[in-house]
C-alpha cells in the first residue's frame, strides 16, 4: 500500500484549505491561522498523514493478471 498516493480532489481541497487559513491569518492577526501551513504542505508533497490511520485516501490498485 502506497500512503503517497492521495485523491486529487483531496489534494487540491488541501492547498485551498492552507492558503485560506494563512491568508485569514495575515488579514485578522490571529497567528492560530498560520497552521495553514500544514495542510499547504501536506497538499503540495501530496502525502496526508492523516491517511496513513484512517486509509480512506489511498487510490485503488490496478490488479493486472
Amino acid at each position: 500500500m502506497d500512503f503517497n498516493k492521495i485523491r486529487s480532489f483531496c489534494r487540491v481541497f488541501r492547498i485551498i484549505a492552507g492558503i485560506a487559513l494563512i491568508v485569514t491569518g495575515y488579514v485578522t492577526g490571529i497567528f492560530w491561522f498560520y497552521l495553514g501551513l500544514l495542510p499547504l504542505i501536506a497538499g503540495i508533497v501530496n502525502f496526508c498523514p492523516l491517511c496513513i490511520f484512517s486509509k480512506k485516501c489511498d487510490l485503488p490498485q490496478n490488479s493486472e493478471s
